[in-house]
């Protein structure tokens, strides 16, 4: 597609050129006709930590009755887990904290991690994981394995280093990260790094592969984490007649075999509408409330009793030592505690989710209408290799256009995670110029989900806003499309 011999060279001109490319951005924006009063005010997806979706009036409500109730916290919280004990049965408990990170930490140190306590050096645990999108927030607990991982949380983050991401470690944790069959780990972007590429994932072939490493470090072997998402940009194409994730259940029967537990980490992902736990084998799945499930900012872990009990305890939340059912005092992972009004409006995130899903997921079946009917209208310029698909569970629908890349052929422009932290993803930044926020649009992968001023106060879709930023999407990505196909003039 691109007249470039190399990639280094499509890069290094779209970096030299990238006022030229906003200029323009400016003049495709006018015939977007962006109310001026909308620009900067809405967004591609609510899934986003730096700009979240705004509440559904129910939820706010909801808020605000509880913060004016005489109400025990631990009464709160048992009745989140009596609604996630209706979905998933009995076998299985919940606990709310402030933030889907917060729950990771938890889920590690209550899982994972080796005692500190007793005579002589801790053991070393090592958790296997396989080498996927986002790895810098599920895996950056532990010390990357093998050594060539690690600098791959380096420039993950706002702050890198010691303070930043590094400072998560927990002692003597170890991350063996393991390559997935058929994924391609081709370095792309302005700030170059390896881009998971993983339409192509072989579940069986890396389930395969993921027992082999299990197997060389049997010794130590503690755990197995992966996200929890289902869609075809992150590796899981391949599912199951009921729509599991293959790789996911492989994970689980393998964490299963080795008597350890299965971390999955969901943060994108809706409790009883998304990936169900009970079907992956996880343990534990984590969640962010606030990016789909419509709840305040706040995090969710659900899991296996025997594994909730540990993570309970964590939290100071199983019960008083001289014996309660539950409680809501101090303990080691005490400001994880999430609050009386983030717990309210999680509830009542969660009654709607189970008693009437059809309000998250209507709006979603339009939205995928929405984007292939924009596509459709941009088809001929950006070419084959673009897959749509549609989650409920991710909330929205997502856009993974590596397909334009392959046989020796350059294909849309891939920005890696690093662009996005760094400001030289030129897809968010030509979005951003043209009055859309944009969402994740790393690794030739985005995501296009609800609720950032697409949807009403009763979360009902505001369509013509949502084919407005799809639009604005597509555009952006046609203009850098544009960019690399003509090349140095």
């Amino acid at each position: 597609m691109a007249p470039f011999t190399y990639r280094l060279d499509l890069y290094e001109f779209l970096r030299a050129n990238t006022a030229r490319i906003l200029e323009e951005a400016d003049k495709v924006a006018t015939g977007l006709s962006i109310p001026a009063e909308l620009k900067g005010r809405f967004g591609i997806s609510g899934s986003n930590s730096g700009c979240p979706a705004l509440l559904r009036r129910d939820i706010a409500e909801a808020i605000r009755t509880a913060s004016r109730e005489v109400l025990p916290l631990n009464r709160l919280g048992d009745e989140i887990r009596r609604v996630v004990k209706s979905v998933y049965g009995d076998a299985y408990d919940a606990a709310p904290v402030n933030t889907c990170e917060a729950g990771l930490w938890i889920a590690y140190d209550a899982l994972i991690a080796p005692p500190l306590m007793g005579r002589g050096e801790p053991y070393r645990a090592r958790c296997i994981a396989p080498l996927e999108r986002h790895v810098e927030h599920h895996l950056s607990y532990g010390r990357p394995f093998p050594g060539k991982y690690k600098d791959i949380f380096a420039d993950r983050g706002a702050t890198a280093g010691e303070l930043g991401l590094l400072g998560r470690r927990q002692e003597n944790v170890d991350i063996v990260m393991v390559p997935l069959a058929g994924a391609r780990y081709e370095v792309h972007g302005v700030k170059s790094y390896p881009c998971p590429l993983l339409m192509g994932v072989d579940p069986e072939a890396s389930r395969d592969a993921l027992r082999r490493a299990a197997e060389i470090h049997a010794a130590a072997l503690t755990g197995f984490i992966s996200l929890g998402y289902d869609t075809v940009g992150y590796g899981h194409g391949v599912k199951d007649s009921d729509g599991t994730p293959v790789l996911q259940r492989g994970i689980g029967e393998l964490a299963a075999a080795f008597g350890v537990p299965y971390i999955s980490d969901n943060a994108w992902g809706a409790p009883f509408t998304g990936t169900d736990l009970r079907k992956t084998g996880a343990d534990v799945m984590l969640y962010s409330m606030d990016k789909v499930a419509g709840a305040p900012t706040s995090g969710l872990v659900i899991g296996r009793e025997e594994a909730m009990v540990q993570v309970r305890r964590a939290l100071g939340i199983h019960g008083d030592r001289w014996g309660t059912t539950s409680s809501h005092g101090k303990a080691s992972h005490v400001a994880a505690d999430p609050g009386k009004e983030a717990m309210s409006g999680m509830l009542a995130a969660l009654r709607v989710l189970r008693d009437q899903p059809k309000l998250v997921t209507g709006p979603i079946d339009e939205t995928h209408t929405i984007v292939l009917e924009e596509y459709d209208r941009v088809r001929g310029a950006l070419g084959d290799g673009i897959v749509i698909s549609k989650s409920y569970n991710g909330g929205g629908v997502e856009v993974n256009y590596e397909g334009t890349w392959g046989d020796g052929r350059m294909g849309i422009p891939i920005f890696s995670h690093e662009d996005r932290v760094a400001g030289s993803n030129l897809i968010n930044l030509c979005m951003s110029r043209m009055g859309v926020i944009p969402n994740l649009a790393e690794d030739a992968n985005l995501l296009v989900s609800l609720g950032l001023g697409t949807v009403d106060e009763d979360g009902t879709l505001v369509a013509d806003r949502m084919r407005l930023a799809v639009r604005t999407m597509f555009a952006a990505i046609q203009l850098v499309a544009e960019w690399a196909e003509k090349g140095p003039r």
